[in-house]
């Protein structure tokens, strides 16, 4: 008899969790879907979200699917005024994974059929450190535009820091840390991201020649690297 009771409460419960995924489903025509500057049609937000907010300042595109638990905020705090553009946009046809973090405050832009792993973090902000002797959590933060390109695949755990502009189809591998300008149709790896390999038209994909600066990103104008 206990036995069978507790098949039945798992059954139960599975069937209510299986349930409350299906009804929490955010879309275009859900009050939640509707409280977003855009959330274009076919797209969905999978149940249990994560951390939403500033949903006014983010733009959605069509078909795109936001896996459960990412995090997606516009603003420092639910309700700030950031002005009528959007800050943060995802384009059409995307795929954001299970736990991953967008954060965004200044321009954070997500181009075409991008897809990403779990656990991926993307900010356009960091902690500023200038004066040493105050706790680094209370000085000023930082702003600096981030781009990612169309056709873009970022690997579980990589983390795109301020001022970073990936190009078109570009690869980001598994855990790497991405800043400054990485060229289209490449691959990028570690701590900091480098190009390990690049399309060559007519010769195919190619690793770097073995000079000093191959594989360097190009620097650009941008906060300091700590991670926001």
């Amino acid at each position: 008899m206990n036995r069978w009771l507790a098949q039945w409460r798992w059954r139960l419960v599975h069937w209510g969790w299986d349930a409350f995924q299906r009804a929490g489903v955010v879309t275009a025509d859900t009050p939640a879907g509707r409280r977003f500057a855009e959330f274009g049609v076919g797209s969905m937000a999978a149940f249990p979200p994560g951390s939403v907010f500033g949903e006014h300042s983010i733009a959605i595109g069509a078909g795109t699917l936001i896996g459960p638990l990412v995090t997606m905020s516009a603003g420092m705090v639910p309700g700030q005024d950031l002005g009528p553009v959007p800050v943060l946009r995802i384009g059409d046809r995307c795929v954001i994974g299970r736990g991953s973090h967008i954060v965004a405050h200044q321009s954070l832009v997500i181009g075409d059929d991008v897809f990403t792993g779990p656990y991926v973090y993307i900010t356009d902000q960091n902690h500023g450190y200038d004066d040493p002797d105050e706790p680094i959590g209370r000085q000023m933060p930082l702003n600096a535009a981030v781009s990612i390109g169309p056709g873009c695949w970022l690997g579980t755990g990589a983390v795109v820091l301020p001022g970073a502009s990936i190009g078109r189809n570009v690869v980001v591998a598994a855990g790497s840390v991405v800043r400054g300008t990485v060229p289209d149709r490449c691959v990028v790896a570690g701590v900091p991201a480098k190009v390990i390999r690049q399309y060559v038209p007519g010769d195919g994909w190619a690793r770097p020649s073995s000079s000093p600066a191959a594989g360097r990103l190009e620097r650009t104008a941008q906060p300091p690297d700590a991670q926001g």
